[in-house]
């Protein structure tokens, strides 16, 4: 099932780039996607409300609807948002985003660098961060944040098919299983 909707979420991600593209509107879809996005993470009624199935499509469009129309959202973007929820697919709105960002930063030249913290950054840090990986990649990183409580501190850093995780939730896994040897 997780390829089937990777496939699926790229399909749609293509499509939006194309239209993106085609209306001169990329940088505010993105910054649009990228505001869902931490939205959704940051809220547990709207990750609730994106992934249930037991809501209707009208239910979904009408709150996905209200949080973009908030945020002051691309007309492409409600559009598209609509059209996913309405055909039933906005539970894999996350991969889409991802797919649509990756691209994005593929005909930038960019390199997509996914870095998960357990508190938001600050600016300064999001630019030391992106400083660090620029010049351990020797190109230019397009950096996508996502934030998970569960690390308690730290980062995990993924670009490309390499990952560094420092987060402290490891650390405190592989203490805890070396401990567990010592007895």
């Amino acid at each position: 099932m997780a390829s089937n909707s990777q496939g699926l979420a790229a399909r749609y991600a293509s499509a939006l780039f194309e239209l993106a593209e085609n209306e001169r509107a990329l940088d505010d879809v993105a910054a649009n996607l990228v505001q869902l996005r931490q939205l959704i993470a940051e809220s547990p009624e709207l990750e609730r409300l994106v992934r249930s199935p037991a809501l209707s499509r009208e239910d979904q469009a009408k709150g996905v609807a209200a949080v973009l129309e908030q945020g002051d959202a691309h007309a492409l973007t409600l559009k598209f948002v609509g059209s996913v929820t309405m055909n039933r697919r906005l539970f894999i709105i996350d991969d889409m985003i991802k797919e649509f960002l990756a691209e994005l930063a593929r005909r930038r030249g960019e390199v997509a660098a996914d870095v998960t913290s357990a508190v938001e950054l600050g600016q300064a840090q999001v630019d030391a961060v992106t400083t660090a990986l620029r010049e351990a990649v020797g190109q230019k990183v397009a950096v996508n944040l996502a934030i998970d409580p569960s690390l308690i501190g730290g980062l995990i850093v993924r670009v490309g098919s390499r990952m560094v995780d420092s987060s402290i939730r490891t650390k405190l896994q592989r203490l805890q299983f070396a401990m567990k040897g010592v007895g």
